[in-house]
């Protein structure tokens, strides 16, 4: 039940998953290994006459929250309950019936609220400052969305919200698993959301340059390492993982999805939007984490790229590999099919990575037509494996990156 170090071992008992891809896991693994990309036209954002009119939303969203909830929560947060709440139900009933100071909550968000704040803030231009909203404060909190989970379970240890852009969602499930590790906390519920496809936030991105303009056909618009991609496209969705000791959770008998095994962050510190080009910082963050899961590079069975499939992004993340791993072990890219679910990418992806790895199969990447040899990218169809760890890479503007080692069980 230990690590090589004598640290306890950090095992997931749950998941929960509201993405476009399914809303819970099994359905959102079933379309990921589909191959099919996501992405379509919006109302909203056609409405809005944006050089941009495609995203990949959840759909057939019910957040089973009262309509008093409703209104004082973003979608973002409700997202996040959603899949949180899903994700406790998963561990079962053993996993809160502790010390509630012994569980923690950690949310990684890169842009928490902002959709409400956007829309909100109307009513300052509008002159009528006296008539904002009476629940605005709650809405637009940063932290709301890991407040409300941590009221709704219970959970009296540590309530974070981690904001490192797009690796957000990974880094609360790194920083979660050395909190329980450490002995501060037993348990946590940890993961990743971000809901932020609107107009002003499109119209942001796409300004920046960022955003694939492939109107006539969004579901092939998001091309990970396909050298035909013109930028990424814009996602959302929530995921969520429970992570306990290892020991704890044997004792109350939990089915166990896997282990948290390795984790490293870094900083690229190169540029705001654009990470170096080597893949040096990307490579050694790879290497730091299989050095805390005591594994070598030959011992992973494939890499969840974080391949955001912009030219920059994804020739950075070629040039790791190529840099870290002697022999390229097989690459597969999820926003092929999802988008780019930002803050809740890494949760997301993890929670794949986790289902692929036990189950040996590495799920297609969506819209790659060929064109690179210098890494394996699977396309085409599921590739059989053997069971093995795998390597789930998750970068951010601003240089952030962190990376994990999944074990299946």
């Amino acid at each position: 039940m230990q690590r090589p170090d004598g640290t306890p071992r950090v095992v997931v008992t749950g998941m929960g998953v509201r993405s476009p891809a399914g809303n819970d896991p099994s359905e959102a693994y079933a379309t990921v290994t589909s191959g099919k990309g996501q992405a379509a036209h919006l109302p909203e954002l056609l409405d809005a006459g944006l050089p941009v009119t495609f995203g990949c939303a959840v759909r057939d969203f019910e957040s089973g929250l009262s309509k008093v909830e409703r209104r004082r929560l973003d979608r973002a947060a409700q997202l996040a309950i959603a899949a949180a709440d899903e994700a406790i139900t998963a561990a079962g009933p053993g996993f809160s019936g502790d010390d509630p100071l012994r569980r923690g909550t950690y949310v990684g968000t890169a842009s928490a609220n902002l959709a409400s704040i956007i829309a909100l803030g109307g009513h300052e231009h509008a002159g009528t400052l006296n008539k904002v909203p009476v629940p605005t404060v709650p809405t637009i909190m940063a932290n709301a969305a890991a407040a409300q989970i941590s009221i709704r379970h219970g959970h009296r240890g540590p309530c974070l919200t981690l904001a490192a852009a797009c690796a957000s969602g990974a880094t609360a499930l790194g920083e979660a698993a050395l909190a329980i590790r450490s002995g501060r906390i037993d348990a946590a519920i940890a993961g990743g959301v971000d809901a932020l496809l609107t107009p002003f936030v499109v119209a942001a991105f796409a300004r920046l340059g960022a955003l694939s303009r492939r109107r006539e056909d969004p579901g092939a618009a998001s091309r990970p390492f396909d050298p035909d991609q013109d930028g990424f496209v814009m996602g959302e969705g929530a995921a969520f993982l429970t992570l306990e000791r290892a020991d704890r959770a044997a004792a109350r008998g939990a089915r166990i999805y896997g282990e948290i095994s390795g984790y490293a962050a870094a900083s690229d510190g190169a540029h705001i939007v654009t990470p170096r080009e080597d893949g040096l910082v990307a490579a050694e963050c790879m290497r730091r984490a299989l050095e805390d899961a005591d594994l070598g590079a030959d011992e992973i069975g494939h890499v969840n790229a974080h391949a955001t499939a912009t030219p920059a992004n994804d020739n950075a993340e070629v040039a790791a590999i190529e840099r870290f791993f002697a022999s390229s072990p097989p690459v597969t890219a999820t926003k092929g099919v999802t988008g780019h679910l930002l803050g809740a990418c890494g949760a997301f992806e993890a929670v794949i990575a986790l289902m692929s790895a036990a189950d040996g199969l590495v799920p297609p990447t969506a819209n790659f037509t060929g064109g690179t040899d210098r890494i394996d990218v699977v396309h085409g169809g599921p590739r059989e494996i053997p069971v093995a760890p795998v390597l789930s890479n998750s970068f951010g503007f601003g240089g952030h990156h962190a990376s994990l080692v999944l074990t299946p069980p």
